[in-house]
């Protein structure tokens, strides 16, 4: 079964972030869907459940934690793996979700920033799939992608981009 056989949703409620998991994981061959929180995730797995799903904890309306706890209830869905993304492991914020999810969910996560390749070969790995190679990618190719990104993003995604790239970001 190749990446194109796999169908990932990524939920997460910061849209430039769900962009950028869509484009690490479409450039290496996945098909990827996205939901904005836990009610939305939850009516795309019910209507159509996808291979694997990459979960944000700390989100408005439907938390990732509550979502998971609602995917257990479902013999069925409670069976597609969890790789859990999460900018608040360690902080007040999401301490608490991120132990229950470790302890008694998944217990697979990544913490943010991630980068594509070890977000791609953590998704690999959770579906039994061999660990991709990073694909070349053609300059024109990244200034489309970067250009379509900047078109979605918001004014505080935009400055963090423009840091990026001048080389200011913090690692």
């Amino acid at each position: 079964m190749t990446e194109s056989d796999k169908r990932i949703l990524v939920v997460d409620d910061e849209s430039d972030i769900r962009s950028y998991l869509r484009t690490a994981l479409e450039h290496a061959g996945f098909t990827v869907e996205t939901a904005s929180d836990g009610k939305e995730a939850l009516e795309a797995v019910r209507s159509n459940p996808p291979d694997l799903i990459s979960l944000d904890l700390v989100m408005p309306k439907h938390s990732g934690v509550k979502f998971y706890r609602e995917l257990q209830k479902d013999k069925t869905l409670s069976k597609i793996p969890v790789l859990t993304v999460t900018g608040h492991a360690r902080d007040e914020l999401g301490k608490a979700d991120f132990e229950e999810m470790t302890m008694s969910g998944p217990g697979v996560y990544l913490e943010k920033p991630v980068s594509p390749h070890s977000y791609v070969s953590a998704v690999s790995k959770l579906l039994g799939m061999e660990p991709l190679e990073p694909r070349e990618t053609k300059p024109e190719d990244l200034h489309n992608r970067l250009s379509q990104a900047m078109k979605d993003a918001d004014k505080e995604a935009l400055k963090r981009a423009l840091d990026a790239l001048k080389g200011k970001l913090d690692k």
